[in-house]
């Protein structure tokens, strides 16, 4: 069974959801006439990135009314799409939701926010604290929001739980200019880290980066795809805004965990019991 997924590489208008809905829609259209089965938007793709005081006016909760016109497109195409999420709680979430057969199928909220450098997340979002795959009917998925990549656990839960995919929508921004192909630090880094998580993990890796300028930051780019040996099967190289639709088996994670059984071998009760071990030194 292969699938073609399209990947939104999108410049969001800040704060703007009206403006950014009408974006993501006819983002979907084009991704149907293209034949796809899925499209991925990047994070906060809804809203934009660096919103500050913005944060909670243009949060939402995953049952408002301002989805349904997504929520409906989904009836013919499962769509990814990030959003600042009003919890029931009250708080305010950096979320990414999974919207399929006219229902929000899934939901994660980003773990690790980025409150260092140019970054100041904490300031107005708080964290989410599962790592839970999506039921699909395109397969399992686990989503892994920017910075949650940068930390072993998410993308290693994941894989203990059999998905078949991580999603990766992000707002990285573009660093480093460095001479070669990538022509990006940012790039570079980036590519290694998914290939590496895509290898580790035996995985599809889709990673869906935005583009454009906030707050005189230009954001990166560079969204791709890696299959679960960890080779790279599709690529929106630059900076600019566009659309890369890839076709992935979701049964090429089986088959890669059967020819090197890496999830049968591992030995997740030594990670518990040396997590114990340190808790209790620490505790001392």
């Amino acid at each position: 069974m292969t699938i073609r997924i399209q990947l939104a590489q999108v410049e969001p208008t800040l704060g703007n959801l009206e403006a950014n809905r009408a974006l993501h829609l006819a983002e979907v259209e084009a991704a149907r006439s293209e034949g796809a089965q899925a499209i991925c938007f990047p994070e906060l793709s809804l809203t934009g990135y660096f919103l500050k005081d913005q944060t909670p006016e243009v949060a939402l909760s995953r049952e408002s009314a301002f989805l349904e016109p997504l929520v409906e497109a989904s009836r013919r195409i499962s769509i990814g799409v990030g959003f600042v999420e009003r919890g029931r709680d009250g708080r305010t979430y950096n979320s990414y939701a999974w919207l399929e057969d006219g229902r929000v199928a899934g939901l994660h909220r980003k773990v690790h926010l980025v409150s260092y450098g140019m970054f100041e997340e904490s300031r107005d979002l708080a964290a989410g604290e599962h790592y839970k795959p999506i039921e699909s009917k395109l397969g399992r998925l686990g989503v892994l929001i920017c910075e949650d990549l940068w930390h072993m656990e998410g993308a290693w839960l994941y894989f203990q739980q059999g998905v078949d995919a991580l999603i990766v929508p992000s707002a990285s921004p573009a660093r480093g200019v460095e001479a070669g192909n990538d022509g990006l630090g940012s790039v570079r880094t980036w590519r290694s880290l998914l290939e590496t998580t895509a290898t580790m993990t035996q995985s599809w890796v889709v990673h869906v980066n935005r583009t454009g300028w906030e707050d005189g930051i230009s954001f990166g780019g560079g969204s791709r795809v890696i299959d679960p040996y960890g080779a790279q099967v599709g690529e929106l190289a630059g900076l600019d805004a566009g659309r890369l639709h890839v076709d992935v088996d979701p049964r090429e994670a089986a088959r890669a965990r059967t020819r090197v059984p890496l999830r049968r071998d591992e030995k997740p009760w030594i990670l518990r019991r040396e997590l114990e071990r340190l808790a209790e030194e620490d505790s001392r």
